[in-house]
């Protein structure tokens, strides 16, 4: 579309002034589009040369910018409605899993110790640890070393042969002395084979949901022992 000039503007504005305020022009909503198209339209054609009218072609052309404009701007508001909508869903989907335990990518644990009482009153104390180990294919051989908030090892695991995918892990608390590690917080590395050849192995954390937000990039879930996440990083809901 050609130049258009202060006069035209200011017609089209519905104004005299060329230096009236373009506030009107700012508005990109379908309808203030057209309304705009169709009082440039007009002025166009209420100025145009008796011996040179407007080309049927350009008109046309006009027209046709003004369906695609039209068009992609009504795209835009059905896509922000689509996206706020998709995002309402994913928070209460995410929603449901408070209080649901998660494995999640990450090489910490959590040693913690409870007492169960039986039938005859005798108390009884155990401790345990979850985690979880993802891998790429299958392995003959899984090893796992946990170490302690100095990097010393504490315990080596060896979990045999596994099939590909999650594999949870527990820890009972015993050391490789024999004897039962306090509790607290501790990491782990993983290591995987299948006949030589090493496989890919994930460490993945346990933790359990505590709470939702929503965030500019998405919906997060707040996970103890873990931290804060993004829901496609749940490997495994347990």
């Amino acid at each position: 579309m050609t130049t258009i000039s202060n006069d035209l503007m200011s017609a089209v504005n519905g104004t005299s002034s060329a230096t009236t305020s373009t506030s009107s022009l700012t508005d990109n909503s379908p309808q203030a589009i057209q309304d705009r198209f169709l009082k440039l339209l007009t002025v166009q054609m209420q100025n145009q040369d008796p011996t040179n009218p407007m080309d049927n072609s350009q008109l046309t052309t006009q027209m046709a910018q003004l369906s695609t404009v039209t068009g992609i701007s009504t795209l835009n508001s059905s896509l922000n409605t689509l996206m706020s909508s998709l995002q309402s869903s994913q928070s209460l989907q995410a929603a449901s899993m408070i209080g649901h335990s998660v494995l999640a990518p990450g090489n910490t644990l959590q040693l913690a110790s409870s007492t169960s009482t039986d039938a005859s009153g005798a108390s009884t104390t155990t401790q345990k640890a979850v985690f979880g180990v993802q891998l790429a294919s299958d392995a003959d051989a899984v090893n796992v070393t946990i170490t302690d908030s100095s990097g010393v090892v504490v315990r080596q695991l060896s979990a045999g042969a596994q099939s590909a995918g999650v594999v949870p892990v527990l820890w009972d608390g015993t050391n490789n002395a024999g004897s039962k590690a306090p509790d607290g917080k501790y990491t782990f590395t993983v290591t995987a084979s299948s006949a030589g050849t090493s496989v890919s192995a994930t460490p993945l954390a346990f933790g359990t949901v505590s709470s939702v937000m929503n965030g500019t990039d998405g919906v997060k879930l707040n996970v103890s022992n873990v931290g804060t996440i993004k829901q496609t990083d749940v490997v495994q809901i347990l």
